[in-house]
């Protein structure tokens, strides 16, 4: 892994820009994206640039069972705010958080990833060390599917919500082995209350325990943290 340690989300965003910046010049045609708070600087960033993203797709981490697409606390909704509707894309591929099927959507999505294979993969870290929604336990090998929500993520994520009874309990994610499959992967954490997932995810052992960690098995992961997320890092 190489990680970049920076001062703050800012100088995180202006980073990640640049890696974004690279990844179209050298072809990258497929970004995968995420959400939620972490990757708000980096749109920011991207949306304010002259970045051409017209002739690329874009395919999302997850999305909320239950929730409409138009629903504003969907992720649909959040991707629609902070970037598509600032930073066109040719084509955005996002879970139907209210498919009548569940099967039959997870099974589109695989198809939408192997149709599409990333170029450039955008993730956050959970604090239990979840990417996309792949909780403790998940297996390294899963592609999408639908996933139950830890109580730790349910409360993570009730501040985008009225109450956390709001929050819905399960989700569509790209699993573990979808995510590995990107050529170029780019986490960014940043605050103290992501330091011991951070430390886990780079340093420790390898271990369902902590879904993160698999990235270690990757070829082309960068990691850009504050010096909070840093703080439990040895050396």
């Amino acid at each position: 892994m190489k990680i970049i340690t920076v001062k703050d989300s800012q100088q995180g965003g202006k980073a990640a820009f640049k890696i974004f910046a690279t990844a179209l010049k050298n072809g990258a045609q497929v970004f995968g994206l995420a959400t939620g708070s972490t990757p708000l600087t980096t749109y920011q960033e991207l949306v304010s640039s002259n970045l051409d993203f017209t002739r690329a797709i874009s395919i999302n981490l997850d999305e909320y069972i239950g929730l409409k697409a138009d629903d504003p606390r969907s992720y649909h909704a959040y991707m629609q705010k902070n970037l598509f509707n600032l930073k066109k894309f040719k084509q955005s591929f996002l879970p139907q958080g209210d498919a009548t099927d569940e099967q039959v959507e997870v099974e589109r999505y695989n198809q939408v990833l192997a149709a599409h294979p990333i170029d450039l993969q955008l993730l956050g870290i959970g604090q239990n060390g979840h990417i996309g929604f792949n909780e403790p336990g998940s297996s390294f090998g899963e592609k999408t599917r639908k996933v139950a929500l830890t109580a730790s993520t349910i409360e993570a994520n009730s501040r985008f919500f009225e109450n956390e009874a709001e929050v819905p309990r399960f989700a569509y994610s790209m699993g573990i082995g979808s995510i590995l499959q990107a050529k170029q992967i780019l986490l960014e954490a940043y605050g103290s209350n992501k330091a011991a997932a951070v430390a886990k995810m780079i340093q420790g052992p390898v271990t369902v325990a902590c879904p993160a960690s698999a990235l270690q098995k990757h070829p082309n992961v960068t990691v850009i943290i504050d010096q909070a997320a840093a703080a439990e890092l040895k050396n």
